[in-house]
């Protein structure tokens, strides 16, 4: 049978290592992935040397493109906000950090003035010169360089910005974050598995925060058309039939789209359906095959219904061998979550709510609200600063139990 007339088999009858091997065969790797690959292990290795726990978080939507030079592609509404103030939480408390990110998303330290109703520059102001003030008082306007004054933060966010700078400037200069981007859920499944390899040295000491929305369908790439999705049905223009004005006369006027509004309203608008493929998924792969051994893998569950939420945890968790699920509703994820986990012994289900206290809630104004902006409830703790401790407690009782394993094997 000719390459090209080969039926591509159900991802749902293949094995986890089968429906692998076959995604990353079709899909070709990002361009990008030999450069981080090297980034990554330069850092992992830093940090292997010197004892240090490391994390990777994941943060942000990934796109499924749907043509080949992608001008059209489905995406979610994942702004990055937890993958972003996750991983400053997990620096505080002694982590270094891979930061893997969709390009645009927020970032560390920087999100608390790019993820503002004010724009960046209202943060600034130009300070004074001595040579404008000079030219004040002879009454002269001077326009040369002269005349520029430093750019100065305004007084009012200073001790903020002072604060998260410093926390940046550590950051950096302990070479304590390392920040990757990605844009499609192809690149992002390559990523995650290049990572996870190089952080197998970790051992115990490896812990992957998925925080990222990952996309569960997408287009196989033998099934993608290369270019542009066309919104018309706009016949061709044969330029033998042209007249005069650059018009196929062969073609009745009222056939031809132009891009204006049709004096008539159309009885039926055009469809475009798209025929999606499951993602396969590879969160058990990620247990069984590409993490470290011993280390721990946390994955989030975000629904919308309160009645789904607990049920559809434990799903998840049973089925992909997992550590923890953190579990959260579209509509209180910023007041709380809920850690769903599972004794190996018993089998039993554990619940545990994380919650911002009732007291830490205020009013804030001019912000745009998920459901339409306008003054809404905001906490004033964030419910990372919250989570990441009580991870880091799970973390070290898992780190503990594989040392004490290690020790009685001996």
């Amino acid at each position: 049978m000719p390459e090209a007339a080969h039926i591509a088999p159900s991802t749902q009858t293949l094995t986890p290592e089968e429906a692998e091997s076959y995604y990353f065969k079709i899909n070709p790797a990002p361009p990008s992935l030999q450069e981080h690959h090297e980034l990554a292990k330069e850092f992992i290795d830093r940090h292997v040397k010197s004892g240090r726990r490391l994390v990777l978080v994941t943060s942000g939507g990934t796109t499924v493109p749907l043509e080949t030079q992608t001008v059209r592609f489905v995406d979610n509404f994942s702004a990055g906000t937890r993958g972003a103030t996750s991983a400053e939480y997990f620096l505080q408390e002694g982590y270094a950090v891979i930061f893997l990110h969709r390009q645009f998303s927020l970032l560390p330290y920087s999100r608390h003035f790019s993820h503002s109703t004010n724009c960046f520059l209202d943060f600034m102001d130009e300070g004074s010169s001595s040579s404008t003030t000079s030219s004040s008082s002879t009454g002269k306007n001077n326009n040369n360089e002269n005349d520029h004054g430093p750019i100065i933060v305004r007084s009012e966010y200073q001790d903020e910005m002072r604060k998260v700078l410093r926390q940046y400037n550590y950051a950096k200069a302990n070479n304590l974050l390392l920040v990757l981007p990605f844009v499609t859920v192809t690149e992002y499944l390559y990523e995650l598995r290049s990572l996870a390899y190089l952080m197998k040295p970790l051992g115990p000491n490896a812990l992957f925060y998925l925080a990222a929305a990952v996309s569960d369908f997408f287009i196989p790439r033998d099934r993608m058309v290369e270019h542009k999705i066309q919104s018309s049905n706009e016949p061709p223009v044969k330029k033998e039939n042209k007249d005069q004005t650059g018009t196929d006369s062969s073609i009745p006027p009222d056939s031809i789209y132009t891009g204006f509004n049709d004096p008539v309203p159309p009885t039926h608008g055009k469809k475009l359906i798209i025929d999606l493929d499951p993602v396969p998924k590879f969160l058990h792969r990620l247990v069984d095959g590409w993490a470290p051994a011993g280390s721990m893998v946390v994955s989030f569950k975000l629904e919308t219904d309160p009645d789904l939420l607990i049920s559809k945890s434990e799903q998840a968790l049973q089925r992909y061998s997992h550590h923890l699920v953190i579990g959260n509703l579209l509509s209180t994820r910023k007041w709380e979550v809920v850690f769903v986990s599972r004794d190996k012994a018993t089998g039993e289900f554990g619940l545990k709510w994380i919650r911002v206290p009732k007291s830490s809630t205020r009013m804030r104004k001019g912000s745009v609200a998920a459901s339409g902006g306008g003054t809404h409830l905001q906490p004033d703790v964030e419910i990372e600063s919250l989570i990441i401790p009580e991870l880091k407690k799970a973390h070290s009782q898992m780190i503990e139990s594989a040392a004490k394993g290690t020790h009685e094997g001996k």
